[in-house]
């Protein structure tokens, strides 16, 4: 009878992962490795900017851009990770249902017109203190973008 030869092989994560990292390496084969997704939400009062960011960050025309009615959502790909965000409408009609898109978020982005009229500035620091103390969003990180920055009445980050 013929000698049956056997040989012992690990199939354990660590034994397994590091060739397999060298032949991706190598060979540049298989999908690459998924990207984390995390959910942002974007507030802000109309004309804040906020339509004019999401374009700009997904590499879109700034052309033909229209205010946003009710909300849309845009996904922004970064090389490490995808933000997927969703855009509010910051109509006084539309600001009161902010809160039920709340839910799921990772983050805030609430947009600012620096070169806004008074009235107007108060309006945005009122929202952004109700955003700021609301439930699903009082711990989450906070990017307060001070946009129109090249706007002549622009008020400087300490003014703001």
């Amino acid at each position: 009878l013929p000698k049956i030869v056997t040989s012992s092989f690990c199939f354990c994560s660590v034994c397994f992962s590091l060739p397999w990292q060298c032949f991706r390496a190598l060979c540049c084969k298989g999908p690459p490795p998924p990207r984390p997704e995390y959910d942002l939400v974007c507030i802000g009062l109309t004309g804040s900017g906020k339509t004019s960011l999401l374009s700009q960050l997904c590499s879109e025309s700034p052309e033909n851009i229209v205010s946003t009615t009710g909300f849309s959502i845009k996904a922004v790909p970064f090389q490490n990770a995808i933000l997927n965000v969703k855009e509010l409408g910051g109509a006084d009609n539309i600001r009161k249902y902010w809160s039920r898109y709340y839910q799921g978020s990772q983050g805030v982005i609430f947009v600012l017109d620096s070169a806004s009229s008074e009235d107007d500035l108060e309006t945005a620091r009122n929202e952004l203190h109700s955003a700021l103390q609301h439930p699903q969003l009082c711990t989450l990180p906070f990017l307060i973008l001070a946009n129109h920055q090249d706007k002549p009445a622009a008020r400087s980050v300490q003014e703001v």
